[in-house]
């Protein structure tokens, strides 16, 4: 067993490495946004984490293995996105002043006054579907951003991805949309459609930052490719 202290970049990290070995992950979350042990459901409660790690039996879940055309094959726990979230991600990492869940909605703020709608293509299990707007998320994970619920219905183990897509809209309306990540409402606006598969390839036609697991630091094109019960965690 592999215990990984940390946030969702470490437990990113960490998973991704032992993900296929057959060894065993163990999380304490520590970091600002926590979202895959958030998904998992681990309580906060040192006690209680403490009772699952020492007598937990663990369960198989999912990872994500991520390919770009310049970067190496990659394997991440909660999510891909690509857009507007990934852009107001890296702006948070770069934050020196603000932490946690402010450092997210900071972020965002600035993120969204200077983005202007990509166009996109989005190839899910080979089918193609065109897309204009603000971000698409492949996830794994229902949780990102520190705590938005941006694919209400993901679930770690079910061998699918939740791809989510924000069509372009006012961006007083986005602010709103922002608003309702905390609860998922946000998938019942006309502006988001939902898809799932197990293969998933985002294209845009302008350089667009994508992120895995609270990390920016590459540009689309990118392919994610669920990988079912790859890795067993304690939860």
């Amino acid at each position: 067993m592999v215990l990984a202290v940390g946030g969702d970049g470490i437990a990113g990290g960490v998973g991704g490495a032992l993900s296929g070995t057959g060894a065993t992950l163990g999380l304490v979350p520590a970091g600002r946004g926590n979202d895959f042990a958030r998904a998992l459901g681990l309580p906060r409660d040192p006690r209680a984490l403490a009772r699952i790690l020492l007598h937990g039996e663990p369960r198989p879940v999912d990872t994500v293995e991520v390919g770009s055309a310049v970067h190496d094959r990659t394997v991440v726990l909660g999510s891909v996105y690509a857009g507007v979230d990934a852009l107001a991600n890296r702006h948070a990492n770069r934050s020196r002043l603000l932490r946690g869940s402010a450092s997210y909605y900071a972020g965002g703020l600035r993120a969204v006054t200077t983005w202007r709608p990509a166009r996109y293509r989005v190839t899910v299990d080979g089918e193609e579907h065109t897309h204009t707007g603000y971000t698409v998320v492949a996830a794994n994970s229902g949780y990102y951003g520190s705590g938005r619920v941006i694919a209400p219905d993901a679930r770690v183990d079910d061998g699918l991805l939740d791809v989510v897509m924000i069509r372009h809209a006012p961006r007083r309306l986005f602010f709103t949309l922002m608003n309702e990540l905390r609860t998922g409402t946000h998938v019942r606006r006309p502006q988001v459609r939902i898809l799932r598969g197990s293969e998933i390839r985002i294209e845009a036609d302008r350089e667009v930052p994508y992120g895995t697991d609270g990390e920016v630091d590459a540009v689309l094109p990118v392919t994610a490719r669920v990988l079912p019960g790859a890795l067993n965690v304690l939860y």
